[in-house]
């Protein structure tokens, strides 16, 4: 979704989730919003993934398209190395919420 449609979906919904994520070791942020069908889209630039390098800039771009809230989402990979469940396709319960 690009930041043109993703203010857009903003402003015509109300039933929806930003997710931030990020993974483990990266310095990198992605966003990611679920509408309340369950359908997932990423944040784009030019049909290229928008990559963030701080959560100041995830939360400036956030407000400049009318979002408040969101979710961290850290996806772990040691979770499988010492015996924890990995919870990649089930990112809500790994989440923190976040208030900007």
């Amino acid at each position: 979704m690009e930041l043109k449609a993703l203010k857009q979906f903003v402003d015509s919904h109300d039933n929806f989730e930003i997710r931030v994520i990020t993974h483990s070791g990266s310095r990198f942020y992605q966003l990611e919003l679920e509408d309340m069908e369950g359908k997932r889209h990423m944040l784009t630039q030019r049909s290229k993934p928008m990559l963030f390098r701080s959560l100041d800039d995830v939360y400036l771009e956030l407000k400049r398209a009318g979002i408040h809230r969101a979710y961290l989402v850290q996806h772990v990979p040691q979770d499988e190395m010492i015996g924890r469940d990995a919870h990649y396709s089930e990112p809500l319960t790994s989440r923190m919420p976040l208030v900007f």
